[in-house]
């Protein structure tokens, strides 16, 4: 009766066993941000991510104390996911918008990301590397550290600005529910009062939808050419800033 007891602790998944390893932190976080991108963050519990895993909820108190926690450790893997690195051979404000590129590319990868980060922003080791090589970018490319922390600061919610407000943006609704809700929204815009609402009708399709590349790549165009003017302006008269 012992030996088959004790047979019994070795197959649990969150303990050692032989060459089996402890769950280990990556594998937990890795796996919380699945669940979170597939069924929203509000949902992710201790209990459910200890479904998922095949283990018990005790496994990954090993790992993390509580659920903000572990939204924490979520963090830090969404954080640690954006590049970076930089090219120095390129101007400041193209190193800039490549790091801003790489927040979108991870923001969209993740449906859960935008909400995590804006509940995050820097508290971890990764978010304060991002934050730290936008700075340097800035300083270096000569505004003071007002205009710096300012800027690095819309950097991060200019990324999350354009991912939340994409027309027909809603990551908790399927494929099929997304193309309803934007149906209904661009017949709401078409069925307005044509003597009052002219250009809303006009432009009916693209306020209920829109051209994601378009979308990011004119949101990331605006906002680098207003750093660039700030940087102008600055240089030209430092007191108009």
């Amino acid at each position: 009766m012992y030996s088959c007891q004790v047979a019994k602790t070795r197959n649990r998944p969150d303990e050692p066993d032989g060459d089996k390893p402890r769950l280990s932190k990556r594998t937990v976080t890795e796996n919380a941000l699945k669940l979170a991108d597939a069924d929203g963050l509000d949902t992710l519990t201790i209990r459910k991510l200890a479904d998922h895993l095949g283990v018990t909820p005790m496994a990954l108190y090993w790992h993390f104390r509580s659920k903000e926690d572990l939204l924490e450790g979520v963090a830090d893997q969404v954080w640690g996911e954006i590049d970076v690195h930089v090219d120095p051979s390129i101007p400041w404000w193209a190193q800039l918008q490549a790091g801003l590129e790489s927040l979108l590319r991870v923001l969209r990868a993740h449906p859960s990301a935008p909400q995590l980060l804006l509940e995050h922003e820097k508290r971890n080791e990764a978010a304060l590397r991002a934050t730290e090589a936008a700075l340097e970018i800035l300083r270096s490319a000569g505004f003071d550290s007002q205009h710096a922390s300012e800027i690095a600061r819309s950097t991060l919610w200019t990324g999350i600005m354009l991912v939340m407000s994409e027309a027909g943006y809603h990551p908790e609704l399927s494929g099929d529910e997304r193309a309803e809700f934007q149906r209904r929204n661009e017949v709401f815009f078409a069925m307005l009062p044509a003597a009052r609402y002219p250009r809303l009708i006009e432009c009916a399709g693209p306020m209920a939808d829109c051209d994601p590349d378009f979308h990011y790549r004119l949101g990331v165009e605006m906002f680098i050419a207003g750093v660039r003017a700030t940087a102008e302006r600055q240089q030209h008269d430092p007191a108009a800033s």
